[in-house]
């Protein structure tokens, strides 16, 4: 058998998750919360790293994932524009905005536009790149969007904008 695809050391790379993009020339706006969670998950890492460093039982292949994941993570904090989305108009769709939509078939779901970083779509968070946030941004209550999703375009209309804090 050929030694090519016997992998030498037991030890298994960690996976280091990847933030998720942001698109080239796009700025990396953050919520306030946003914020606050990036500065807690860097300071959790850096807290991480210190100890595996006094505990000497980490592998190398440990510790160069952890000092990626700290390095990208402080690149993200560093480039974050924070955005308060309670300053501004409460009438339109913008960074922040917690809004309301029915689809043609009278479903009706929330959702709160945020950073790239924190977008969860369990917890009805969507990046401001995605589709459904480009689809609402700018809009007014009672306007109606198209939402280009994988099934196709979806008509959909604001029914409620708010920007009280998370």
């Amino acid at each position: 058998m050929s030694r090519a695809f016997v992998k030498e050391d037991s030890e298994a790379a960690p996976l280091v998750p990847r933030r998720a993009p942001l698109p080239e020339g796009t700025r990396n706006y953050v919520t306030l919360r946003g914020l606050g969670m990036l500065r807690a998950e860097l300071d959790a890492l850096v807290a991480e790293l210190g100890r595996r460093e006094r505990a000497g039982g980490a592998s190398p292949v440990e510790m160069v994932a952890l000092r990626t994941r700290i390095v990208e993570l402080e690149a993200r904090v560093v480039s974050a524009e924070p955005i308060d989305p309670t300053r501004g108009a409460r009438d339109i769709v913008r960074f922040g905005a917690h809004v309301s939509i029915r689809a043609a078939d009278g479903t009706e779901k929330s959702y709160r536009i945020v950073g790239v970083d924190e977008a969860n779509a369990a917890e009805g968070r969507v990046a401001f790149v995605s589709p459904l946030a480009r689809a609402l941004l700018g809009k007014r209550v009672g306007d109606a969007a198209v939402w280009k999703t994988p099934r196709g375009d979806e008509e959909i209309e604001v029914t409620a904008i708010d920007f009280d804090a998370d």
